[in-house]
Protein backbone atom coordinates (compact mmCIF):
# COMPACT_ATOMS: atom_id res chain seq x y z
CA UNK A 1 0.00 0.00 0.00
CA UNK A 2 1.34 3.84 -1.05
CA UNK A 3 1.85 6.26 1.85
CA UNK A 4 0.51 9.13 1.84
CA UNK A 5 2.67 12.13 1.80
CA UNK A 6 2.03 15.56 3.63
CA UNK A 7 1.60 17.32 -0.06
CA UNK A 8 -0.97 14.52 -0.32
CA UNK A 9 -3.11 15.77 2.38
CA UNK A 10 -2.31 19.41 2.07
CA UNK A 11 -3.90 18.91 -1.51
CA UNK A 12 -7.15 16.70 -0.14
CA UNK A 13 -7.35 19.65 2.86
CA UNK A 14 -7.06 22.26 -0.02
CA UNK A 15 -9.66 20.13 -2.01
CA UNK A 16 -12.18 19.80 0.72
CA UNK A 17 -12.02 23.48 1.93
CA UNK A 18 -12.42 24.60 -1.67
CA UNK A 19 -15.71 22.51 -1.83
CA UNK A 20 -17.02 23.64 1.61
CA UNK A 21 -16.41 27.24 1.52
CA UNK A 22 -19.44 27.68 -0.53
CA UNK A 23 -21.65 26.54 2.10
CA UNK A 24 -20.42 29.05 4.79
CA UNK A 25 -19.80 32.52 5.48
CA UNK A 26 -21.40 35.80 4.67
CA UNK A 27 -22.99 36.37 1.29
CA UNK A 28 -24.54 38.66 -1.10
CA UNK A 29 -26.98 35.59 -1.42
CA UNK A 30 -28.00 32.26 -0.06
CA UNK A 31 -29.15 29.83 -1.60
CA UNK A 32 -30.89 27.00 0.81
CA UNK A 33 -31.50 24.13 -1.27
CA UNK A 34 -34.29 21.78 0.82
CA UNK A 35 -32.58 17.94 1.04
CA UNK A 36 -35.61 16.28 2.91
CA UNK A 37 -35.94 12.27 2.07
CA UNK A 38 -38.58 13.60 0.14
CA UNK A 39 -36.62 16.48 -1.84
CA UNK A 40 -33.42 14.40 -2.07
CA UNK A 41 -36.24 10.99 -4.01
CA UNK A 42 -37.52 14.18 -6.24
CA UNK A 43 -33.97 15.59 -7.60
CA UNK A 44 -32.86 18.08 -4.57
CA UNK A 45 -29.18 16.27 -4.62
CA UNK A 46 -28.74 17.30 -8.24
CA UNK A 47 -30.78 21.06 -8.18
CA UNK A 48 -27.37 21.08 -5.69
CA UNK A 49 -24.45 19.77 -7.10
CA UNK A 50 -25.84 22.19 -10.27
CA UNK A 51 -26.01 25.29 -7.45
CA UNK A 52 -22.38 24.23 -6.57
CA UNK A 53 -21.37 24.36 -10.12
CA UNK A 54 -22.65 27.39 -11.65
CA UNK A 55 -21.20 29.33 -8.36
CA UNK A 56 -18.04 28.06 -9.74
CA UNK A 57 -18.09 28.26 -13.40
CA UNK A 58 -19.50 31.88 -12.27
CA UNK A 59 -16.90 32.76 -10.47
CA UNK A 60 -18.67 34.48 -7.63
CA UNK A 61 -17.80 34.58 -4.32
CA UNK A 62 -21.07 36.33 -2.66
CA UNK A 63 -23.44 32.80 -3.43
CA UNK A 64 -23.39 31.07 -0.64
CA UNK A 65 -25.41 27.34 -1.04
CA UNK A 66 -26.89 25.52 2.50
CA UNK A 67 -28.84 22.92 2.82
CA UNK A 68 -32.18 22.27 5.35
CA UNK A 69 -34.70 19.95 6.03
CA UNK A 70 -38.21 19.90 4.43
CA UNK A 71 -40.78 22.98 4.46
CA UNK A 72 -43.53 20.22 4.83
CA UNK A 73 -44.83 21.00 1.08
CA UNK A 74 -43.56 17.03 -0.03
CA UNK A 75 -45.50 17.32 -3.19
CA UNK A 76 -43.73 20.53 -4.31
CA UNK A 77 -40.37 19.50 -4.30
CA UNK A 78 -37.23 20.10 -5.20
CA UNK A 79 -37.80 23.66 -3.55
CA UNK A 80 -34.84 26.19 -3.07
CA UNK A 81 -35.50 29.40 -0.62
CA UNK A 82 -33.56 32.52 -2.69
CA UNK A 83 -32.41 35.14 -0.01
CA UNK A 84 -30.71 37.68 -1.28
CA UNK A 85 -29.69 41.07 1.04
CA UNK A 86 -32.49 43.43 1.49
CA UNK A 87 -35.00 42.05 -0.71
CA UNK A 88 -37.96 39.48 0.27
CA UNK A 89 -37.13 35.71 0.26
CA UNK A 90 -38.36 33.60 -2.71
CA UNK A 91 -39.10 29.77 -2.82
CA UNK A 92 -38.97 28.18 -5.86
CA UNK A 93 -40.55 24.67 -6.61
CA UNK A 94 -40.57 21.94 -8.84
CA UNK A 95 -36.77 22.58 -9.64
CA UNK A 96 -34.16 20.24 -12.11
CA UNK A 97 -31.34 21.08 -13.05
CA UNK A 98 -32.30 23.07 -15.70
CA UNK A 99 -34.22 25.40 -13.76
CA UNK A 100 -31.09 25.80 -11.20
CA UNK A 101 -29.93 26.97 -13.93
CA UNK A 102 -32.04 29.91 -15.13
CA UNK A 103 -32.94 30.59 -11.29
CA UNK A 104 -29.06 31.27 -11.06
CA UNK A 105 -28.19 33.24 -14.16
CA UNK A 106 -31.56 35.82 -14.76
CA UNK A 107 -32.41 35.99 -10.97
CA UNK A 108 -29.44 35.83 -8.52
CA UNK A 109 -26.67 36.81 -11.17
CA UNK A 110 -29.55 39.63 -12.73
CA UNK A 111 -32.00 40.16 -10.69
CA UNK A 112 -34.76 38.53 -12.41
CA UNK A 113 -37.12 36.47 -10.14
CA UNK A 114 -38.66 33.63 -12.16
CA UNK A 115 -41.94 34.08 -11.54
CA UNK A 116 -43.14 30.86 -13.56
CA UNK A 117 -41.11 29.04 -10.98
CA UNK A 118 -42.30 30.53 -7.86
CA UNK A 119 -43.96 29.13 -5.17
CA UNK A 120 -44.52 32.06 -2.55
CA UNK A 121 -42.45 35.29 -1.69
CA UNK A 122 -41.64 36.90 1.61
CA UNK A 123 -40.82 35.06 4.80
CA UNK A 124 -42.38 33.51 7.63
CA UNK A 125 -43.57 35.30 10.87
CA UNK A 126 -44.40 34.54 13.97
CA UNK A 127 -46.40 36.28 16.78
Amino acid sequence: MAKIKIEDLKKIKDKVKAETSLRAGERRVKVTVHMGTCGIASGAREVLDTLISEIEEAGVTDVVATTSGCMGLCSREPEITVEIMEQEPIIYEYMDTNKMRQVFRRHILNGEVQTPFVLAKGAERTK
